[in-house]
């Protein structure tokens, strides 16, 4: 009996010390790199308190060809480009759900305005609640500056049983659920032009107002009109100009015509950055031309409106599958290279 008892002594020591081995040989849990805390201030969106001044770009990338799918398979190539050209920050208009794209931005530098829509069949969605899952999850990626909510829906009321202040109230609800959610990054939308006082009034939880403003070469007429109905911050959430003309004019000829968007661009974005104490910078409408946009997707399309019938500069007429700072092999076009001298020199001032 002593000698079974002396054994069992033994083994319990023996397993005591084995576990204590483990023990010390688990490695501490390697703490949460520390995120940008994004925020703002007065007018001001604030990047660990610092003004961060957005010299962005929109980017829905959909390659050549059948699919109207965006893909990231040139994505490397597009940051590269991107980083060339001193843009800081890409909206999208939906979620990004591979997370190593969001690494590669944020290896990259960069940040990214993520886009929810409404009615989305229930992905990531606002009529369903599932952005909420899709925030909660990527809330700590230090690659993300704002969430944002629509893109123009106040030019759709049909989408909302034909008023639109059905909208304002989804929105204001779905902003308040991200301010539970993530308090570190603010809430914007994109809205079309001036939000109006309804707008305004119905949506106090939407902390910065990004505009969609096509005013010819003049978007910087907003910031007054902005400034005598708000304090809040604001930006341009889309604005610029397309690399085709539906007419002549005394300088520029039809058609194809990269110097009429970059002389275009060029004056959109230097009267921007002299309005920096109420707009805190812009996503230039767009990266890539978009062949999805108007027909075939195999070819450029044109498709624009009837002249003089919109705001884009010069023919008034959107021309959807040219609005790229590259083309659709990412050649470089003739206003790349005024983004990047303006974008950098901008980099250089802040």
């Amino acid at each position: 009996m002593k000698k079974l008892v002396i054994i069992v002594i033994s083994l319990m020591a023996f397993v005591s010390c084995k576990n204590e081995t483990k023990q010390e040989e688990v490695p501490t849990k390697v703490e949460t790199s520390k995120i940008d805390v994004v925020s703002v201030s007065g007018r001001q969106l604030m990047v660990n308190d610092e003004f961060y001044l957005i010299k962005g770009i929109c980017y829905h990338p959909v390659p050549k060809g059948d699919s109207t799918q965006r893909d990231f398979g040139t994505l490397t190539q597009d940051l590269k480009l991107m980083v060339e050209a001193g843009i800081n920050t890409i909206r999208v208009y939906s979620p990004i759900e591979e997370e190593h794209v969001l690494d590669e931005i944020n290896k990259a530098g960069l940040k990214v305005i993520i886009g929810f829509g409404y009615n989305q069949g229930g992905k990531n969605d606002i009529v369903s609640g599932s952005f909420v899952d899709y925030i909660n999850r990527f809330k700590n990626h230090n690659a993300i500056l704002m969430w944002e909510l629509g893109n123009e829906y106040n030019y759709h009321p049909e989408w909302f049983d034909g008023d639109i202040k059905n909208w304002y109230t989804a929105m204001n609800d779905a902003a308040s659920l991200i301010h539970k959610n993530d308090p570190s990054h603010p809430v914007t939308t994109a809205h079309g032009d001036l939000p109006k006082e309804p707008a305004r009034s119905m949506s106090p939880n939407i902390d910065v107002w990004g505009m969609n403003v096509y005013r010819s070469v003049r978007p910087e007429t907003i910031f007054k009109e902005w400034k005598e109905v708000s304090d809040k911050p604001m930006y341009l959430s889309e604005t610029g100009s397309d690399s085709y003309m539906q007419i002549a004019t005394d300088k520029y000829e039809q058609g194809v015509n990269e110097q009429a968007q970059a002389d275009a661009t060029a004056i959109i974005l230097k009267s921007t950055f002299k309005g920096q104490d109420i707009c805190s910078g812009v996503t230039l409408f767009q990266f890539t031309d978009g062949w999805w946009k108007a027909g075939n997707n195999n070819v450029q399309d044109t498709g624009g409106t009837a002249p003089n019938s919109t705001g884009v500069p010069f023919d008034g007429s959107p021309n959807e599958e040219y609005w790229g700072i590259v083309d659709i092999d990412r050649n470089k076009k003739k206003v790349f290279d005024v983004v990047k001298e303006i974008y950098t020199s901008e980099n250089k001032n802040n």
